[in-house]
């Protein structure tokens, strides 16, 4: 029997409910890993800045990887680690930046995370943040050039195999919308931006990537929502980021696939996609939609779009909770209709011919 294999996706920057926040999916993750033999899911669910948890059988794939997986046309290779590789943004001060190193060091110490040394950009990235009329966050990169330069330096002279950066984000943000995330409301303001910088060197070099932005150390706010709390831990989101790459399956691409491996995984061996009822428009899950794949939506992770999943065609299991995904997949891995576990079960009908 093949390994049963499942997707978890909970778009960035749109103010999900649950994995909007500080590493806040990091709990349905653990209880869908319990029931899968491979999990599949991307940096906004693992990541909770200072926090993390090691989940062997889940793999730790970047947002625009995922979509090209999904697509069938790149298959993901485990692997037992990878030399990671650091870029830190120009435009960082020497104190922030010194935080930082520290904290990759302690990686190094207390984790055996395989590190090379690090790349400053030749200029500051300027990172700019947005927001949609959606409500949901994105940004800009003025100086990106600057940023696959850097990621070339380390993939070239240092052998790094992932990549971690580390971008001056701005410290003064919108602040009704920075109170509300850190009180556990509304839409996290740099998330969107996150993706598009991790987007921009995974497409580039067809190499596992995720970012931790920099910014000075909120002031102390008594009412601080769990859900946001792992953000206020440190100087630094590092760590989760870097223990996530140490693992992440390398892509390869199917035009250039030669030598198979046994452990290589590829899109028409996903089994099952759970994902926000609402959030049903990426292109990774229509893109699983044409495949032989269950696709679970969650309804009590509202976020700030309105994507549902019948106008787009897509045949889907609609449940309350992620508690009751979780025994959807259970009965799905065992080879059992779920709907057969209701007390109502409707009678066949005779197709005509």
């Amino acid at each position: 029997m093949r390994p049963y294999t499942a997707i978890l996706t909970i778009p960035t920057g749109i103010g999900a409910a649950i994995g909007g926040y500080a590493g806040d999916a990091l709990p349905v993750a653990r209880a869908i890993a319990q029931v899968c033999d491979r999990l599949i899911t991307h940096p906004n669910v693992l990541n909770g800045a200072s926090l993390y948890w090691n989940l062997p059988n889940t793999f730790y794939v970047e947002g625009y990887g995922l979509d090209k997986f999904a697509e069938g046309c790149w298959g993901l290779r485990p692997v037992h680690q990878n030399r990671v590789g650091l870029v830190l943004d120009q435009g960082i001060e020497p104190e922030l930046r010194l935080r930082h190193l520290q904290a990759a060091d302690a990686a190094r110490a207390t984790l055996g995370i395989s590190l090379t040394d690090y790349v400053i950009t030749d200029a500051p990235l300027n990172v700019e943040l947005r927001t949609a009329a959606s409500g949901a966050s994105w940004g800009t990169i003025g100086n990106s050039d600057s940023l696959l330069r850097a990621v070339e330096v380390l993939i070239t002279k240092a052998r790094a195999e992932a990549i971690a950066v580390v971008a001056r984000f701005p410290d003064h943000l919108d602040q009704e919308a920075e109170q509300n995330y850190r009180h556990g409301k509304g839409v996290d303001p740099i998330a969107g931006a996150e993706a598009v910088i991790s987007h921009l060197v995974v497409r580039q070099f067809r190499i596992p990537c995720a970012h931790a932005p920099a910014f000075e150390a909120p002031p102390l706010d008594p009412n601080l929502s769990p859900r946001s709390a792992a953000e206020e831990l440190g100087y630094t989101f590092l760590p989760c980021v870097l223990v996530g790459l140490s693992r992440a399956p390398q892509f390869m691409a199917r035009q250039t696939y030669q030598v198979p491996q046994l452990e290589d995984i590829w899109a028409d061996r996903v089994d099952a996609a759970i994902v926000p009822a609402t959030a049903c428009g990426s292109s990774a899950l229509l893109s699983l939609n044409q495949q032989r794949c269950l696709i679970v939506t969650v309804n009590e992770n509202k976020t700030q779009i309105q994507v549902p999943s019948q106008p787009l065609g897509i045949k889907s299991i609609q449940v309350n909770s992620y508690l009751e995904a979780v025994g959807v997949l259970v009965a799905h891995k065992a080879g059992i209709d779920p709907f057969s576990l209701s007390p109502k079960i409707s009678s066949l009908n005779c197709l005509s011919n």
